[in-house]
């Protein structure tokens, strides 16, 4: 049965819901994030918010209070999900190499089945052209791409992302392309809802204190859940509070937080920002581009490639340097090749057959020929083979000296002694 994309994923990420949902491999992380929002949200509600729904009797505007909590919260959550369960702009991964960007270097090698065969290299950066100005990518091996410009590779993902901001442990999913607006959002709409809880649980001491005619210390004691509500919203506005502003810095210049981390130092020009404007008006007015990959795709199985031309080249180069001319098929007349590991074979057969093939005078071979018309077959004993070194290389010279039509001659040309190392 066909497997579909996410079965087979290569990355490190989670699927939920047959595919429609991708999580980060830190997924877990994201019930933290979600208690750290729900519980105080529901003490709050319980503690604080239920004690203020009379107090504006009049127009019942105590129950806006109420009101207002929900849809803040439900909204802040609802980004949370966007930004943590959505392709962030993963780049699908080659199945092999960019074979365009090949070079075949016969200078540089490697011992394959021992012997050395010439190696395939390609660049492992190249430039690419952004608003004029030369942008230099690099290659990356695990999803074997050139990256796109402001893409990076994630090692806790193990995907290559485009416009890669930074891995969030809190939502447990890369931040990029796809969902960094959802990710500001989220963060955002949180330091806002630390805010109005801050400032409501505030406003109910306040109230204490006008009710009871007391101070601040006795009405932090009748309600010491709002005070732990404060100090608790205090403390998130540090962390929430400070990511949006230094997000809100970087949306301004067009930048992302690993490229002003790594960059910072180097000086280089931003050639990607187009002022503080049209900065803001990409990043929150722009359609968010689809994904490039379907979870729910059954794999298609890839059509076997043909061989590089330079791996052929290099195949061929060396079949040749391993095959020499060794034996003889006098019944069709044909010399068959065969492949030798090493020169001290050939060298062996060489002394060999020097040795062990008696020589023979031409009427010896009419005679052989003669009974290879009458008979079905020769014996390779007739045969007159004479071997000789010359200085060029191993020359391999055999006749078979015939009359009238039935001559039948065989020569070898010299082979290179390169081609027997």
């Amino acid at each position: 049965m066909a497997k579909r994309v996410h079965e087979v994923w290569k990355g490190s990420n989670n699927f939920f819901l047959g595919g429609r949902l991708i999580f980060g491999p830190d997924a877990r992380s994201l019930l933290v994030t979600l208690m750290l929002i729900i519980v105080p949200v529901i003490i709050f509600c319980v503690f604080v918010v239920r004690h203020l729904r009379h107090e504006f009797s009049p127009y019942n505007a105590g129950y806006t209070i109420l009101v207002i909590t929900i849809v803040v919260t439900i909204y802040v959550l609802a980004l949370l999900l966007l930004t943590s369960s959505r392709d962030p702009g993963i780049v699908p991964r080659n199945s092999h190499p960019p074979e365009e960007e090949f070079q075949y270097d016969t200078s540089a090698s490697m011992e394959v089945g021992g012997r050395q065969t010439p190696s395939l290299q390609f660049p492992r950066t190249k430039e690419v052209m952004v608003n004029g100005i030369p942008v230099r990518v690099k290659y990356c091996d695990t999803c074997m791409l050139y990256r796109p410009p402001r893409c990076s590779h994630c090692s806790i993902c193990n995907n290559c992302v485009e416009h890669f901001d930074h891995h969030c442990p809190w939502v447990g999913q890369c931040i990029g392309l796809r969902n960094y607006r959802y990710f500001f959002c989220f963060v955002a709409s949180a330091t806002l809802l630390c805010i109005y809880i801050f400032a409501i649980s505030a406003f109910y001491i306040k109230i204490l204190m006008d009710d009871h005619q007391s101070t601040v210390w006795k009405a932090m004691k009748e309600s010491p859940v709002s005070v732990i509500l404060m100090a608790y919203c205090f403390i998130s506005l540090w962390f929430v509070g400070g990511l949006t502003g230094f997000h809100l810095y970087l949306i301004s210049t067009n930048q992302t937080t690993y490229e002003n981390f790594r960059y910072r130092a180097d000086n280089r020009i931003n050639v990607y920002d187009r002022g503080c404007l049209n900065n803001f008006l990409e990043v929150f007015c722009t359609k968010v581009k689809p994904s490039k990959n379907n979870f729910r795709a059954f794999v298609q199985e890839e059509a076997q490639r043909s061989t590089f031309p330079a791996t052929r080249e290099a195949e061929d180069t060396g079949d040749r340097r391993m095959k020499v001319e060794d034996d003889m098929d006098i019944g069709g007349d044909l010399l068959k090749i065969s492949q030798r590991h090493n020169i001290e074979d050939i060298e062996a057969g060489i002394r060999g057959r020097g040795s062990d093939v008696p020589h023979h005078n031409s009427s010896e071979v009419d005679s052989a020929l003669g009974s290879d018309r009458r008979g079905p077959s020769v014996q390779p004993d007739t045969l007159h083979s004479s071997w000789g070194r010359s200085s060029g290389g191993w020359e391999i010279a055999t006749e078979v000296v015939g009359t009238n039509s039935n001559v039948t001659e065989i020569k070898s040309s010299s082979i290179p002694k390169e081609a027997c190392q």
